[in-house]
């Protein structure tokens, strides 16, 4: 496999759809998660903004006919108000050309007319994947870098020891920053549903704490009270 490949499959592959059908939202449940895919499901616009917002997803999958908003408002929205930039497929029964070009203009990076073929969704959604990945190799805060196909921490370029739990807390952070992540959100980055293992993210917060802040003038790990934690450059505006 390809450095790239390698870093997709490393993923959990974690996908928001939006959709107000529940037969189809079904079919797309059973179809992703024996694929590997983590599934997680808005049944309106509103909804859907909030999980996406407050959560990190590989890929959203987004109807355009919503209650409450619309999937051209939600889209927006993620991409104006919160600097958002995951990948966001468009699925919508909307065939005609203005509204393809309505989609993009709203942010969308791909756009697919019901019906459709799974196999064919499934293709799209991995190269949307394999697009944000192939820009993301290298994620940076500051002066700290994470080195995804190398599976390489650096900070100062000095490079820190992590455990597989760290690199995996640190990954999830390093990716929604400048957003903060909810306690909820990194709990199933590193665990998933095993819930008899959350009692002890704030164990693993403090040892990633110690290797990547200890001596250094800038702390970027910061607790938001009753919510979560956050890589925080004070030299950002």
């Amino acid at each position: 496999l390809s450095a790239v490949s390698r870093a997709v499959n490393q993923q959990a592959g974690r996908v928001l759809i939006v959709e107000d059908n529940p037969a189809l939202t079904a079919n797309l449940f059973e179809y992703l998660e024996p694929k590997g895919f983590v599934v997680d499901h808005a049944p309106d616009g509103l909804t859907g903004l909030h999980l996406a917002v407050t959560n990190v997803y590989d890929v959203i999958v987004l109807d355009l006919t919503l209650p409450r908003i619309d999937g051209l408002d939600v889209c927006k929205r993620l991409r104006d108000q919160t600097g958002r930039a995951v990948p966001v497929l468009m699925l919508t029964a909307r065939d005609q050309l203005q509204d393809k070009l309505d989609g993009f203009s709203a942010g969308a990076d791909d756009y697919l007319v019901k019906p459709f073929d799974l196999p064919e969704l499934l293709a799209r959604l991995q190269a949307l994947m394999l697009g944000r990945h192939d820009h993301a190799l290298r994620l940076q805060v500051a002066d700290l870098e994470f080195d995804l196909g190398r599976r390489r921490v650096q900070r100062g370029g000095q490079t820190i020891k992590l455990t597989q739990t760290g690199e995996r807390l640190l990954e999830t952070l390093m990716r929604a920053y400048p957003n903060a992540v909810p306690q909820a959100e990194l709990e199933h980055a590193v665990w998933g549903d095993a819930a008899s293992e959350r009692s002890s993210l704030r164990t693993h917060i403090h040892a990633l704490r110690r290797a990547i802040d200890a001596g250094q003038p800038v702390k970027l790990l910061q607790t938001r009270q009753r919510y979560g934690y956050q890589l925080v450059d004070r030299a950002d505006p």
